[in-house]
């Protein structure tokens, strides 16, 4: 198409002016007469984007995508662009489609399929991304990240114990990264109410970084979880204790809320008090507020 340069940096001043009606017309008009002209589909992908058209931006970026894939070298910037908007809009069905139609063209590429897993793992396909990472983890033995996200899938499939396994081997494969290993199961041990087996996994934790003030906030949770309420605020007293004078209103605030959430307003308008002791913080005041109404008081401050 004649002039097809000069009509693209004229949508591309339109769109830099916000004028998207204009640039949208003129991009229409340049990829119409050539279908082929990529970066003119790709500036209409964004001038729809941008305008708040989400649908035509999609398929415009989707038509970009299978240009990508009949290409020998994936470049996979389309590709990129809508695993991160069907991310966004939490649109998992979507995404898993895209990511399975990545995976059919270039079924070698590590980063396409552990991708997949991960949509997998969103849209609640625990089983099919446990199958994915097994898949990768036959020929990826030493990758600790991947036994990570294996570790994940397999919990989510309700494999606790296989699961673990898959984190104690990722911090064998990375021993200096055991620590965040076994804390990134502790969480999914508490997410799941499991707090023995949270607590067990913290104290490893702070085994290995016991001036870590958030394993003690940590493990004050769970304790608070399993109603062991003076073993949870000790802890949160070690959290203190390692803190400087700064944090340590931000952990007592954080222990009345737990308090809160466990429905012991009288423990937690204590700790909200102390919170006070260190910073008159209005989160605070707050929190001594709600507590004192739980218990049909009026806490003048």
């Amino acid at each position: 198409m004649k002039n097809s340069h000069k009509k693209l940096e004229q949508a591309e001043s339109y769109l830099q002016e916000n004028k998207y009606t204009r640039a949208i017309s003129l991009l229409r008009e340049i990829h119409e007469a050539c279908p082929e002209e990529e970066s003119a589909l790709l500036m209409l992908a964004w001038a729809y984007y941008d305008s708040g058209d989400m649908t035509r931006a999609l398929d415009c970026f989707h038509d970009l995508f299978e240009m990508e894939l009949q290409r020998k070298v994936f470049t996979g910037f389309a590709y990129d662009e809508l695993v991160r908007i069907y991310k966004q809009e939490k649109r998992f069905h979507d995404l898993v489609k895209i990511c399975e139609k990545a995976v059919e063209a270039q079924s070698e590429d590590k980063g396409l399929l552990a991708e997949l897993g991960k949509a997998y793992a969103q849209s609640g396909r625990a089983q099919e991304a446990c199958g994915v990472y097994e898949k990768m983890i036959k020929t990826e033995k030493d990758d600790s990240v991947l036994h990570c996200l294996w570790g994940e899938a397999l919990f989510a499939a309700g494999l606790f114990a296989e699961s673990e396994a898959a984190f104690v081997q990722a911090g064998k494969i990375d021993p200096g990264q055991e620590e965040f290993f076994h804390f990134k199961l502790a969480v999914l041990f508490q997410q799941a109410q499991k707090h023995q087996d949270a607590i067990r996994l913290i104290r490893k934790c702070i085994a290995k970084n016991p001036a870590n003030p958030l394993y003690y906030c940590f493990l004050g949770d769970n304790f608070i979880g399993l109603h062991k309420i003076d073993e949870g605020c000790a802890a949160y007293d070690q959290a203190a204790a390692y803190a400087d004078s700064a944090n340590k209103a931000a952990y007592y605030h954080r222990l009345g809320n737990s308090l809160m959430k466990a429905q012991i307003p009288a423990r937690a308008a204590e700790f909200f008090r102390k919170a006070l002791e260190f910073e008159n913080n209005p989160a605070c005041v707050s929190g001594l507020i709600s507590a004192s109404r739980s218990m049909g008081l009026d806490e003048e401050m």
